[in-house]
């Protein structure tokens, strides 16, 4: 007897629950390994590791996913951020095929590729912003659109003033958007989700889509 679709179905969401759950309780001890405070263990719930630079390229990319309708814990897809490219080399021989034995793809700074090459990362394996993250979204967006976001946020009138600032006053807009995004803990993660979800599917930096895409 065939089995009914609503119990096939909540069969899956159940499946992919607890592997979300899995991939979840992975990102959490992955910087534990990486530090060397535990030993690596391998799950069966994560398939592919991401690996990012910070906070604010993992909250792009699960924007990203979430506007594609996408869990990716739930693909069994990790994204973790390194604390800074320089870490590739460490994540890259845990993770990879010298460690568990991962998938491995990642996102960097066009002047932190000689840190993913020298981790043995295959170009293919990686997607690279010019010159960051921050910059390839106020590209797409552009200075109105940006600031659009910063007006529904609440910042519109803080970045004015900013703007103010004699150290600032030489600099393009862009630039000081770029100052701006850094100046305040937790600000650049924030916006790095915004401006994400401002630029929708279709005005989505090539290298995050490209990402996306690969996994």
């Amino acid at each position: 007897m065939t089995e009914p679709s609503s119990i096939r179905g909540a069969r899956d969401d159940a499946r992919d629950t607890v592997r979300a759950d899995g991939v979840r309780r992975f990102e959490r001890a992955a910087a534990l390994w990486a530090a060397g405070a535990a030993d690596a263990r391998r799950t069966d719930a994560v398939e592919t590791a991401v690996l990012v630079e910070g906070a604010s390229d993992r909250a792009a990319v699960l924007a990203l996913a979430e506007i594609d309708g996408r869990d990716l814990a739930a693909d069994g897809v990790a994204v973790l951020p390194m604390g800074g490219a320089m870490s590739i080399r460490r994540y890259a021989a845990l993770l990879g095929p010298r460690g568990l034995g991962l998938g491995l793809r990642g996102l960097c700074d066009a002047r932190e590729v000689p840190f993913f090459e020298r981790a043995g990362m295959l170009a293919a394996d990686y997607q690279v912003c010019e010159p960051d993250l921050e910059g390839e979204l106020i590209r797409s967006l552009g200075l109105d659109g940006v600031e659009a976001v910063l007006a529904a946020e609440g910042d519109l009138r803080l970045f004015r003033t900013f703007q103010q600032q004699p150290a600032q006053r030489p600099r393009s807009a862009e630039k000081q958007l770029h100052r701006f995004f850094g100046t305040t803990a937790g600000r650049k993660e924030h916006y790095g989700r915004e401006l994400v979800l401002a630029a929708g599917a279709d005005a989505v930096p090539g290298p995050l889509r490209r990402l996306l895409d690969s996994v």
